[in-house]
């Protein structure tokens, strides 16, 4: 295995690569099926304390990814972190990046942004 590491560029909103966000804010229409579903799954993969602290810890990290060799460390063994960060990416959530033979995760911040304007229209 080669120990060279590869960049992945910067996707652009917008590009089909992109992910999108999820849903407008809350006041300003009512969700549909499909927004609604989608917007459950990341707010259920938030709701366990595992997922949450795994979260934190990634959204917490110098520079904006963890390796998941950093975050490991939350009461739980290895084969269930890796299970909560499965889930965590599934829900659009967080992104990775394989290097050598570690992980890299990243908050996906075009979702978290519109996660954090759905619940601010509230207030």
């Amino acid at each position: 295995m080669s120990n060279t590491t590869t960049v992945l560029p910067l996707l652009e909103p917008g590009t089909p690569e992109a992910v999108e966000p999820c849903c407008p804010p809350f006041t300003e229409r009512t969700l549909t099926a499909e927004e609604a579903e989608k917007t459950a799954r990341m707010f259920k993969a938030l709701g366990d304390p595992v997922r949450l602290r795994l979260f934190s810890a990634v959204a917490s990290h110098e520079g904006g990814e963890a390796c998941v060799c950093d975050i490991s460390d939350v009461g739980v063994s290895q084969p269930t972190v890796s299970h909560h960060l499965k889930k965590l990416k599934e829900a659009g959530l967080l992104t990775s990046e394989r290097r050598g033979t570690w992980v890299y995760y990243r908050v996906e911040p075009s979702v978290v942004a519109a996660m954090g304007r759905m619940l601010g229209s509230l207030g």
